[in-house]
């Protein structure tokens, strides 16, 4: 529910000022959390476009669980929708 520390050094580390900064989020059905808005805390002088998430792959007892078939399609679809949303498809 937090962004991984690696990804916080990263953002820290190099200047972004200027950039455009598209967040996107898999996870096992917690939510994005904070971690969008610790995107946006980190750079204050970049545009930082609406972000997606999704529910990929879930661990239970050791097995995962993989998106495919009917829920990768709509993965698929979920993406191309927020992609157009935000004006970046076909770039």
């Amino acid at each position: 529910m937090q962004m991984p520390p690696p990804m916080k050094s990263f953002l820290r580390q190099y200047d972004l000022s200027g950039k455009t900064v598209v967040p996107f989020n898999t996870n096992a059905g917690y939510g994005v959390g904070s971690g969008f808005q610790t995107v946006k805390d980190l750079c204050p002088k970049s545009t930082v476009l609406e972000g997606f998430s999704t529910t990929g792959g879930i661990e239970r007892d050791g097995v995962l669980f993989v998106m495919n078939g009917r829920r990768l399609a709509k993965a698929e679809k979920e993406v191309q929708t927020w992609l157009r949303k935000i004006f970046l498809e076909n770039l």
